[in-house]
């Protein structure tokens, strides 16, 4: 085994550094006093190369290193470095480099330049000790100063952070993001409670803090630790739709996840439970027809409930485990949606008593009302809670702007919003009346919660849902404590779409539960015939392969069996066919959408093809990679979390149109609005060439372009074929294999979530 070895220098330049595990390429300027062999330490300019896993370091910067030698197959000889000591540049030319490479905020190379043409040597010790003498340099004033001040400190502190957390293999941005969110007691709580990183630091896992704690000693049967495994396991539960997970699966799962044996989590379980952190309870239900069954269509609501429909009478118990505000959610939406039903007092009373036989001519759009529209609007009028359902084709719209107009007739009050700023911005617009997201039309105000609330109902004689099939179960138990007892409810969507992306399948539960009036439209308007679009979404719906003629205006599919070579030819379609022909922007009017993240036609691969393509690389075009992904001015991003404070939401898209690198700080233009990111926030937006199916619900798109590979074929499910395929309105492209797209047509047995909404509502 060959002897480490000591080298020391100066950073001249970074070749690569990844942020998730600080695995660097840089060029080092060797120490000129004989720590090298005379090859190397001979010539003024001769550079090293050095690899390994380091601390982020900045050009300028002096390292002290340790390790061994090495040859690179095609890049020769190389350093390869296990251990790093950084310390602060000593010459001059170091010091330009160090403070003008965009660690501290507000000091560009020309401003670095100044500051050590200015004080030379001493430059850092004047910044350290004596920073109010910067002002004496040209084009700094008092509160560039105060900048620099609060930069220099906020490194000087997360250095020492960083040294404790990369050497628990946590990388430098999160490293970051750790000290911006606890200031000095960072090192306190990482090393005291170093799961309370997962709850409060977005980026953070469950592996990465249990790894600092096993570092620093704590037992792996550490009841402490198995709690945040447990707690681990039901989140990542929520992420993918559940609302409870059966202890019977729950066990197993978070062992494997802790490396320890069932019977240790059990017995932690029962100690969460004391401790409220979470909930347990029997659910009890019919063999022959489980509401929550794993595969399948789901059985009706007499199926599942109805005394007399059961062939075996034979009950299964099933130990449902909740996170504590699930439990509480799923309860409260069960008794808010039974009081709304039960409550004696209509105000539509005035509507109720004349509901039948009435024509519902619309006398400001002119039409008339199918018979089965004509239904749904009477069914709104006389039940409390009412589901508005079907297909795209089938006069959703026309049935609400209908409802609307008799509403407005008889001076009766309603509030309209969707679950996403999108789908409520498409619903005014359809509607031609105001419409607000959920969270708007309930005053959601950051740091204070809801306004709306029991105590501050809304004041509506109806409150209209569109797109309900977003809904999830935190959302709707917030909405339903918001509407008044004697007001109706009116939920629209297309129950055979994607459910929501957090947890529960509201809409699809009211339905299977029975207790809500449903009206299901299922006729296809000859305007809505005449589209393929339309046509093929219901054929999907229906398990039928989707149709292309010559004639086809709106639906293609193009055939190639290679991945690699439909990644080619989407990206040639995006950028140049449909544009030449349908002359649609393939920034605006075209969005991809793919079922997988991975592959050579999945989202984060088609990302990159798609920015080389639509937005290249320019001289002037301002670019910076931040978490590993490479932002430049003209992408287009989508927010994949809600945040309140700048009031953007998960699946919002957006341009960037500016990039500041002094100030370290990137703008979005998100409908419109300009939407300011701190380099640190960048975790948070994702590019939005291509996106996934489930980010793309609640939108609609001029033109939709989607890979359809074998490859996917776990994601090739029927309903989110189908989605894709609604979310556009002018054309379709599906590229990949016939194959694949029968495999998608073909499978519908989707997985059922754990939600228990349905049951309770019959219990």
């Amino acid at each position: 085994m060959s002897e480490q070895i000591q080298i020391a220098g100066s950073v001249e330049r970074i070749t690569y550094y990844n942020e998730e595990n600080g695995y660097t390429v840089l060029r080092l300027k060797p120490d000129s006093r004989g720590m090298l062999p005379f090859r190397y330490a001979s010539g003024r300019e001769a550079l090293i190369t050095v690899v390994g896993n380091l601390p982020e370091v900045q050009p300028g910067e002096w390292l002290k290193l340790m390790g061994k030698w090495g040859n690179h197959a095609k890049h020769g000889r190389q350093f390869l470095a296990e251990f790093c000591e950084q310390s602060l540049p000593a010459t001059t030319e170091g010091i330009k480099r160090y403070l003008g490479s965009g660690m501290i905020r507000g000091v560009g190379k020309v401003m670095a330049e100044r500051i050590v043409e200015r004080f030379g040597e001493d430059t850092l010790d004047v910044i350290e000790y004596e920073p109010e003498r910067l002002q004496t340099v040209l084009g700094i004033g008092k509160k560039r100063v105060g900048q620099i001040i609060k930069a220099w400190e906020e490194q000087r502190a997360i250095k020492d952070v960083m040294i404790f957390l990369q050497s628990h293999g946590v990388s430098t941005n999160l490293a970051t993001k750790i000290y911006k969110k606890y200031g000095d007691a960072s090192l306190a709580i990482v090393q005291n409670t170093p799961y309370k990183l997962v709850q409060d630091v977005y980026g953070i896992g469950f592996k990465t803090a249990d790894k600092i704690a096993q570092a620093l000693g704590l037992a792996a049967d550490d009841p402490g630790r198995i709690e945040a495994g447990i707690a681990y396991t039901l989140n990542r539960m929520a992420e993918d739709g559940h609302v409870y997970m059966p202890q019977e699966e729950l066990e197993p799962e978070a062992a494997e996840i802790l490396g320890l044996a069932a019977e240790k989590v059990t017995a932690v379980i029962d100690q969460l439970e004391t401790s409220d952190f979470i909930k347990r309870e029997t659910l009890r239900y019919p063999v022959s027809s489980n509401p929550l069954s794993v595969i399948g269509e789901r059985p009706s609501a007499s199926e599942q409930y109805s005394v007399g429909s059961h062939k075996s009478s034979e009950i299964k118990e099933e130990r449902a485990v909740y996170l504590t505000p699930f439990y509480y959610s799923e309860i409260g939406v069960t008794q808010r949606i039974q009081r709304l039903i039960e409550h004696p007092t209509s105000r539509l009373a005035v509507l109720r008593k004349q509901a039948s036989g009435l024509n519902f001519q619309s006398s400001k759009a002119g039409f008339i009302l199918a018979p089965q529209q004509l239904h749904a609007v009477e069914t709104a009028v006389k039940n409390k809670v009412t589901i508005l359902t079907g297909g795209p084709g089938t006069g959703k719209t026309t049935t609400m702007r209908a409802l609307l107009d008799l509403l407005d007739r008889h001076r009766l009050t309603y509030a309209l919003a969707s679950p996403t700023g999108r789908a409520a911005k498409r619903l005014a617009e359809a509607t031609g009346r105001e419409a607000k997201t959920v969270h708007r039309l309930l005053e959601f105000k950051p740091g204070e919660g809801f306004g709306r609330s029991e105590n501050n109902p809304l004041n509506a004689d109806m409150v209209i849902i569109d797109e309900a099939s977003m809904l999830d179960l935190m959302l709707t138990y917030n909405l339903l404590k918001a509407i008044s007892p004697d007001s109706h409810l009116l939920l629209v969507g297309d129950v055979d779409q994607l459910p929501s992306v957090g947890a529960g399948d509201v809409l699809g539960d009211l339905i299977d539960s029975g207790k809500t009036a449903v009206v299901r439209l299922q006729t296809i308007f000859r305007q809505a015939a005449d589209s393929l679009i339309i046509s093929n979404a219901h054929r999907i719906n229906e398990g039928k392969m989707p149709e292309t003629t010559s004639e086809a205006k709106d639906f293609f599919i193009f055939v190639k069996e290679d991945p690699g070579e439909a990644a080619e030819l989407l990206v040639d379609v995006v950028k140049n066919r449909v544009p030449l022909k349908f002359k649609l922007d393939p920034l605006d009017d075209i969005q991809v959408l793919a079922p997988m993240y991975n592959g050579a036609v999945g989202v984060n691969n088609l990302n990159l093809l798609l920015q080389a393509a639509l937005n290249p690389g320019a001289k002037r075009k301002a670019e910076r990679k931040l978490g590993g992904r490479l932002f430049r001015v003209g992408d287009k991003v989508m927010q994949t979390v809600n945040n309140y404070d700048k009031n953007v939401y998960n699946g919002d898209i957006g341009r960037v149109t500016d990039m500041d690198l002094l100030q370290q700080n990137l703008t979005v233009s998100i409908d419109g609005a300009p939407v300011v990111y701190d380099f640190l926030e960048a975790d948070e937006l994702v590019h939005a060439y291509a996106i996934s199916v489930h980010k793309s619900q609640g939108a609609e798109y001029p033109c939709v372009v989607m890979p359809v590979a074998t490859q996917h074929y776990l994601m090739l499910q029927r309903n989110l074929l189908y989605t894709a395929v609604t979310r556009a309105k002018k054309l379709v492209i599906l590229v990949g294999t016939r194959k694949a797209i029968r495999i998608a047509v073909k499978n519908d047995k989707t997985t059922q979530r754990h939600t228990a909404l349905d049951w309770r509502l019959n219990h």
